[in-house]
């Protein structure tokens, strides 16, 4: 049995016996969507109450040094059962965006850290065939910065991933350079930067990665800001890169009426604003989606 099919096993077992997260897939049947459209593509805001474990998660050093890690086994929930993969465990997230929202941490408790595991990443793309395997960086939309972990999601469902090919297919992307027999592009007028490298072998994926890593690594940080897609189709890897500019954006912290409870992570650098409150999702403006790309992203 594949990964992927043990994967919609967990989910219907866990479904059945989690009620919380039962509820809370349940409720994505009815989730409100908002799409703003740009030139050739668009921005979807989702309004997703859930979601606020999340969004409104403090990340400070004093909060997570004083929680207990909610991804190590010893303190999830009894309820809660994984598939083991290597280091890691799959789980399905009961906080979830995507019809179909995986959560899989490494077994140990190390720091969010992406270099030493990228090629873990790849791998879990290839045998996710219809998923697409994400990474939020410490400081780029992680609620468990001090946890490495990735995510997975239905593919279909991120806006980035139908926006390149449909892009692409129109003359809408620049190829950049070939690194090591893989081929980088970068998507013309996007509202942010986002490279994609393509091949169809792990290791030449992994070098042209790295190439752009160290071109961005700065001493004094642990890793460059970013958020990270992988997705495998049809033989070859599609690795999207978004560097960041910041973390949050000011509307999160604003009060009254300016405050929008956005906290950019992988999802809404790829096209899916997620709003936990009704009001702000009401509220949110195509204005106010560039504003916070712009904030949050490298242009």
């Amino acid at each position: 049995m594949t990964i992927q099919e043990k994967g919609n096993e967990l989910f219907g077992q866990q479904l059945s016996v989690w009620e919380m997260a039962r509820n809370n897939f349940e409720g994505l049947k009815t989730v409100q969507i908002r799409e703003f459209d740009f030139d050739g593509f668009g921005v979807k805001v989702q309004f997703n109450p859930a979601r606020m474990v999340s969004s409104g998660a403090k990340v400070d050093a004093k909060t997570i040094a004083q929680r207990k890690c909610f991804l190590c086994a010893a303190n999830r929930p009894e309820v809660q059962r994984g598939i083991e993969w290597r280091d890691y465990d799959i789980l399905i997230n009961p906080f979830p965006i995507f019809t179909r929202h995986l959560t899989i941490p490494r077994r140990e408790h190390v720091d969010q850290r992406l270099v030493a595991y990228i090629s873990d990443m790849f791998d879990l793309a290839r045998e996710l065939p219809d998923f697409v395997v994400f990474y939020n960086g410490p400081k780029c939309g992680a609620s468990a910065p001090d946890h490495m972990h990735f995510q997975a999601g239905n593919a279909d469902f991120l806006p980035l991933v139908s926006d390149y090919f449909n892009l692409k297919a129109k003359g809408k992307c620049t190829k950049q350079c070939t690194i090591d027999g893989a081929d980088v592009y970068t998507i013309d007028n996007y509202l942010r930067v986002v490279y994609c490298i393509e091949s169809s072998d792990a290791e030449a994926l992994r070098q042209a990665f790295m190439k752009l890593y160290n071109s961005w690594v700065k001493e004094e940080a642990v890793e460059p800001m970013m958020n990270v897609v992988c997705l495998y189709r049809d033989g070859k890897w599609y690795l999207f890169v978004i560097p960041r500019g910041a973390f949050r954006p000011w509307q999160y912290t604003a009060e009254g009426d300016k405050q929008l409870l956005v906290s950019p992570a992988t999802v809404e650098v790829s096209g899916l604003f997620i709003t936990p409150v009704k009001e702000h999702f009401e509220r949110i403006t195509k204005d106010d989606v560039v504003d916070i790309l712009t904030q949050c992203t490298i242009k």
